[in-house]
């Protein structure tokens, strides 16, 4: 005589089953919703679902929307698989399918199956029977799919094992999509310190207080459109009776500005150790030149004005390395300083000196293109002539009052419009 199970006992187990099974679901999912690194949840979804689903192994897929490709995390499973294939094309294999039509599959025989790809087990040594693959998609937006193989002491998973893991699959994509969004802001905090600290960095390089003078007046402002930028200027007193005055501007914005910056410094004040008692302006951009060809990269290069004002004489030395015309305006009338040579890191060819006497009242603008080039909410740029106009009808003021004055005049100008480029704007006077 055969014992049979009652129906109603197996109905019982079945349950009793369910609700065990329920509880450990409400448990892997409170674990993977909780706040992790994008790696460490990643980890965690592929063991949860192998013991949830009792699965042999779990290949997790995340899916990249500018190649439209699914791409490996981790594959689980026992030692001696090994799959070195790293992507999926959209649309090709199960998990591509899946991905595509975002629609999950249950398959009981995946060899039967024409999109299953036996490349994956000829590689991996692996043999593939049953699988359960499910998208993860979280507002219609595919965030990746769940690949389960080989239900353990099964023949194939069931349909039960596919809705568990439909909410889980659910429940993940929620989880990842949080997790990339803190790492996101661990990042923009991070990048935030550290761009902070270059700029407190960059701050140390410019100067602090400019030499003061009884013979000449002369005032620098410098605002910056990010946290570093790529203007850098300096006033140095390189005899008794010598002085240095120099303007740069570096292509580009941000870190790889400020980088150049920080290597035209460095050269600075290594040329200034070696040649400071015998300086020569023409030699200097020479040799800054030249050091910036090796330094940077064919893309990046400076353009900037040095002036070499003599005390003694009131005679000024002038360079302009493709940079913005300087003005001189003398009694009431301005002319610019024009000759030069090419940008900084360019090309090696001879720069043209051009020397000026000075007189008691001239006085002499230079300035970065964030000036002229600053531009309103209908994007018009404050341009050459009207800065030409104002600087005519400037009072004869001291060089600071002239320089916050020129400064306010172009943000009014540029209204609520972004700060485009940095600005940068200095006037040296003779008194």
């Amino acid at each position: 005589m055969t014992n049979k199970i009652p129906v109603e006992c197996q109905v019982c187990e079945f349950y009793e089953e369910l609700v065990q099974r329920l509880a450990f679901f409400q448990s892997i999912t409170n674990e993977i919703m909780a706040k992790k690194p994008l790696d460490d949840l990643l980890d965690d979804i592929i063991e949860s679902s192998k013991s949830l689903l009792s699965a042999e192994a779990c290949t997790l897929y995340l899916y990249d929307k500018e190649n439209k490709n699914l791409y490996f995390h981790i594959v689980s499973g026992p030692k001696n698989v090994n799959v070195d294939r790293k992507t999926v094309p959209i649309g090709e294999g199960i998990a591509g399918w899946v991905g595509k039509n975002k629609k999950p599959l249950l398959i009981d025989d995946c060899y039967s199956d024409e999109r299953f790809n036996a490349e994956y087990d000829k590689r991996s040594g692996f043999r593939t029977h049953s699988m359960l693959c499910v998208p993860m998609v979280k507002n219609r937006d595919l965030v990746g799919v769940l690949q389960l193989m080989n239900k353990i002491d099964h023949d194939s998973f069931t349909e039960i094992d596919l809705d568990f893991s439909k909410a889980l699959a659910s429940q993940c994509a929620v989880a990842i999509e949080n997790a990339r969004l803190v790492e996101i802001e661990l990042k923009d905090e991070q990048l935030k310190i550290e761009l902070e600290t270059a700029r407190n960095i960059q701050q140390k390089i410019l100067p602090k207080k400019l030499p003061a003078f009884t013979d000449i007046d002369i005032d620098v402002q410098l605002i910056p459109a990010k946290e570093i930028g790529g203007d850098y200027f300096n006033v140095l007193k390189i005899a008794d009776n010598l002085t240095l005055m120099f303007i740069v501007d570096v292509t580009g914005k941000s870190v790889s500005a400020a980088l150049i910056v920080s290597t035209i410094f460095s050269f600075l004040q290594t040329y200034l150790l070696l040649n400071k008692d015998e300086f020569d302006l023409n030699n200097f951009v020479d040799s800054l030149n030249k050091f910036l060809i090796t330094a940077t990269t064919p893309d990046k290069f400076a353009t900037a004005w040095f002036g070499l004002y003599s005390h003694d004489s009131k005679k000024l030395e002038s360079i302009s390395a493709g940079h913005n015309p300087t003005y001189l305006f003398k009694k009431g009338e301005i002319t610019e300083f024009s000759k030069g040579g090419l940008f900084l890191g360019s090309l090696e060819l001879p720069y043209e000196t051009e020397i000026v006497q000075l007189e008691k009242g001239d006085t002499i603008i230079f300035y970065t293109d964030g000036v002229t080039e600053a531009m309103n909410d209908d994007e018009e740029e404050f341009g050459d002539d009207r800065f030409l106009e104002m600087i005519k009808n400037f009072p004869n003021e001291n060089s600071a009052s002239l320089v916050s004055g020129i400064v306010s005049e172009v943000i009014k100008y540029r209204g609520y419009a972004d700060q485009s480029d940095d600005i940068t704007c200095g006037v040296f006077k003779v008194l």
